[in-house]
C-alpha cells in the first residue's frame, strides 16, 4: 500500500461505520429528542414547526448562520410542495445537511491527489487541549500502517510537555521524532525536520506547532516564519495546514477556527472528541461557515478512531434511528 492509499477508500468499513455510529450517539440522542418535541401533536410542517426546528439546530451547535440557511431551504421546499407532513421532516433535514456538506467540499479527500510531493508536509495547528498531539500520533500510526516512512517535528517548543508527548507518541507508533531543547526556535525545528526527512527519503513529515491563541499578529508572524523556513528546504511546503478543533467546545471551536484561518492558510480541518459530546452539529456549521473541508474526525480513543471524514457516512449515522 502506497502513500496515503488508506485515504482513498470509497466507503467506510463496517468497523469504521460502527465506530462512527457509537461516536455520534450523544449528538444523535440529543438531536432527535429535541426534534420529537418539535413535531409532537403536529401533522404538517408549518411556520411554528420551522421556528422550533431553528431553535433545535442552533442549540445543537450548528450555528446561527448555517441554521438560517437550512431553514430557508426547507421553507422553499415546503412552499413548493404545498403540503409536507412532519413525518417527512427528518428526510428533508437530512437532504439539506448532506447537500450543504457537498457544497463545502467536505469529502474532497476521498479522491484527493497528493501529487509528487515527497516528503508530503503537514503543519498542524490548534490550541492546547483540543487533542492535537493525539491526532498527530494517530495520523502517524495510520500512515505508517499504510507503508509510509513518517517523521514528526516537535516544533511546539514553548511547553516541555508538548515535546515529551510527541516523543512518547513517536516511540509508541515507531516513527522518528526531531526535537530540540525547550524554548528553541520552532522554525529551526521545522527546518531540521524537513532537512532530515529529505535526507532519509521519508514520505511524510508532520510538524506540531505551539498551541497558544495569543494575539493574531503574534500567531500570524510565528506561523508565517515556520512556513517560510520550510519553503527554503521544500518549495511549496507545507502542503497541508491542518487545524485541529475540539468538537465538544461547540461554538468556541468556531471562534478558534476564525482566529486560525485569519492567521494562516488552513486547508483542512480535524474535529476531535465527537464521541464525548452532544455537540456534533458543529461539524456542519464549521464546514459551512469557513468553506474548508473537514478531513478527519475523532470518534474514540483507539488508534484507528481517527477517521477520514465521509460525508455520506456522517449524515447516515446522524440520522440513523
Amino acid at each position: 500500500m502506497g502513500l496515503f492509499d488508506f485515504f482513498k477508500k470509497k466507503e467506510s468499513t463496517p468497523q469504521q461505520q460502527e465506530a462512527l455510529d457509537t461516536g455520534l450517539e450523544k449528538t444523535k440522542d440529543n438531536f432527535f429528542s429535541k426534534i420529537t418535541k418539535v413535531i409532537a401533536g403536529k401533522s404538517t410542517v408549518d411556520d411554528d414547526v420551522l421556528d422550533d426546528l431553528e431553535e433545535v439546530l442552533v442549540t445543537s451547535d450548528v450555528g446561527v448562520t448555517t441554521t438560517l440557511k437550512i431553514i430557508e431551504r426547507i421553507q422553499a421546499r415546503v412552499a413548493r410542495d404545498k403540503y409536507v407532513s412532519t413525518s417527512e421532516l427528518n428526510n428533508l433535514l437530512r437532504d439539506e445537511v448532506q447537500q450543504l456538506l457537498a457544497e463545502n467540499n467536505s469529502n474532497d479527500f476521498q479522491n484527493f491527489e497528493y501529487g509528487n510531493h515527497k516528503p508530503y508536509v503537514i503543519m498542524v495547528v490548534g490550541v492546547n487541549g483540543v487533542g492535537k498531539t493525539t491526532t498527530i500520533g494517530k495520523l502517524a500510526h495510520q500512515l505508517k500502517q499504510a507503508g509510509n516512512k513518517v517523521v514528526l517535528g516537535a516544533a511546539d517548543t514553548f511547553r516541555a510537555a508538548a515535546v515529551d508527548q510527541i516523543q512518547l507518541w513517536g516511540e509508541r507508533v515507531g516513527v522518528r521524532v526531531v526535537a530540540q531543547a525547550m524554548g528553541s526556535d520552532p522554525a529551526s525545528v521545522a527546518y531540521d525536520t524537513l532537512r532530515s526527512a529529505v535526507s532519509n527519503n521519508e514520505d511524510v513529515a508532520i510538524i506540531d506547532t505551539a498551541g497558544r491563541l495569543h494575539n493574531k499578529v503574534g500567531l500570524m508572524n510565528e506561523l508565517t516564519k515556520i512556513k517560510n523556513v520550510m519553503q527554503k528546504v521544500i518549495p511549496g511546503a507545507p502542503h497541508e495546514i491542518l487545524l485541529v478543533l475540539d468538537a465538544s467546545t461547540g461554538q468556541n471551536a468556531i471562534e478558534q477556527c476564525k482566529q486560525f484561518t485569519e492567521a494562516t492558510a488552513v486547508n483542512a480541518l480535524a474535529l476531535t472528541k465527537l464521541d464525548g459530546t452532544a455537540k456534533g452539529g458543529v461539524v456542519i456549521g464549521i464546514s459551512d461557515q469557513f468553506k474548508i473541508p473537514v478531513k478527519y474526525i475523532g470518534v474514540g480513543e483507539g488508534m484507528n478512531d481517527l477517521q477520514l471524514f465521509d460525508r455520506k457516512g456522517f449524515v447516515d449515522s446522524l440520522f440513523k434511528k
